[in-house]
């Protein structure tokens, strides 16, 4: 799985393929320092909005391509696109870089899937970045987030575009391809910041380059992710990174899985939602960097 010979040009800067049971898997690096994986959330979302140039002048940064979006192959069966399978890929890209530990950063999804990759692999992981997540889904967690986009417009009672926006969210489920997909999930994209509106031209680039694939997108892992029971078995340091206003993954599950951690620090950004890179870039930046002090 993977190249496991010993490949200094494996961490050159730019992007890189290799096979992993047959399919083709990418991922870009930049920067320099102590190697840090990412891994980018959706599930199907393409990698580039995780970027953080900031990052890269304390990291080598690699960030993955999950498998079935940008310019990594596509599974035979959609039916695969689960996280047991992408921890795997994630292992095969830290094999393949042949580092003897990484530090890894999970946004949202990504979030859960170095969360398993630590309890799988603890002796691969230097550290982890815990970025807007949390350590269960299912159920409740998706009844409170959907309560959270009810609730949305009056945050902004201002701005009528805001009363628009959980209509534009229903849209994602009707997408029958990855441009329909992409136009309804930038139309709800506003949902996931704190001030959308009141930073409007910062963030339209952001929105409009967001691009992401409606296979993995709408896969449903058959197993619900629950890893309370087990996060005291994660020993390395971690920093749990949180918007105070993100919807999806709001800061009580930060505060679990801080709590449920060994050894972890909690950040609350106070001006974010579900993208403090983008919101607070220096603040997120700081929380990440302490980690190669601790």
């Amino acid at each position: 799985m993977g190249s496991t010979s010993h490949d200094v040009s494996a961490l050159a800067p730019g992007a890189h393929s290799f096979l992993v049971d047959g399919v083709r898997q990418v991922y870009h690096v930049a920067g320099s320092g102590p190697v840090c994986v990412a891994h980018s959330g959706g599930p199907g979302i393409e990698w580039a909005y995780l970027r953080t140039p900031s990052l890269e002048e304390h990291f080598t940064m690699v960030y993955v391509e999950p498998v079935g979006t940008g310019a990594s192959g596509q599974l035979d069966n959609p039916g695969d696109y689960r996280l047991d399978t992408y921890v795997r890929f994630l292992d095969a890209v830290v094999q393949h870089l042949d580092a003897p530990r990484v530090y890894l950063l999970g946004h949202s999804h990504g979030g859960f899937v170095i969360q398993s990759y630590a309890l799988a692999h603890p002796d691969r992981v230097a550290g982890l970045a815990l970025y807007d997540t949390s350590p269960v889904t299912g159920g409740e967690f998706w009844a409170e987030a959907m309560a959270a986009l009810t609730a949305y417009p009056q945050r902004h009672p201002d701005r009528p575009e805001a009363a628009a926006v959980p209509a534009a969210f229903g849209q994602i489920g009707a997408a029958t391809d990855d441009e329909s997909l992409a136009v309804a999930l930038r139309a709800a994209l506003p949902v996931y910041f704190a001030d959308f509106w009141g930073r409007q031209d910062e963030f339209a680039p952001f929105q409009a380059a967001v691009r992401i694939s409606l296979t993995p997108a709408s896969a449903q892992d058959p197993t619900p992710f629950d890893v309370r029971e087990n996060l005291a078995e994660i020993t390395v340091p971690a920093v749990v990174i949180v918007g105070a206003y993100d919807f999806i993954c709001p800061p009580h599950r930060a505060e679990e899985l801080h709590a449920g951690l060994k050894d972890s620090r909690l950040v609350l950004l106070e001006n974010s939602g579900h993208f403090g890179h983008i919101e607070q870039p220096a603040e997120f930046t700081q929380a990440v960097v302490e980690l190669l002090r601790r």
